[in-house]
């Protein structure tokens, strides 16, 4: 096994990059909670829409079960890269689609941009780190 890098502190990259992921993972846990308990409306949609509610309500389900899904690989984030780069791909195009609506419907609200910032920055920033740390752990 590689000898573990340090950061300040003296915790290791392996724990500080399992903190980072947990950090992370509040945003599509908690948003997607939010979601599947109160639909549209969680986000400042019409939640009386019965169609757009059924989606946001889906979709927010997915967005949890993959904050959920980062969350259980905390432990063992060193032996993780095949699902880490998966999830990593799902929510990448999940933030092109936002992308686009961006371009096609303009700008949405501070949340929404946040929520871009962490598909299309943030989580394929912590894919990389993961790598990088399961390459010296290995």
């Amino acid at each position: 096994m590689a000898e573990r890098s340090n950061f300040a502190g003296g915790f290791s990259e392996l724990r500080a990059l399992q903190i980072a992921v947990c950090i992370a993972g509040l945003v599509p846990v908690t948003a997607g909670l939010a979601g599947v308990v109160f639909g549209a409306k969680a986000f400042g949609a019409d939640g009386e829409l019965v169609t757009l509610d059924s989606h946001v309500r889906y979709l927010s389900g997915l967005l949890l079960g993959i904050g959920l899904v980062f969350w259980s690989l905390v432990p063992r984030l060193d032996t993780a890269t095949r699902v880490v780069r998966i999830l990593t791909l799902i929510v990448f195009i999940g933030g092109l689609g936002r992308l686009v609506s961006l371009f096609v419907s303009g700008v949405p609200s501070v949340g929404m941009q946040f929520g871009l910032v962490m598909e299309l920055v943030v989580t394929p920033l912590l894919c990389l780190w993961q790598s990088r740390v399961a390459r010296a752990e290995s």
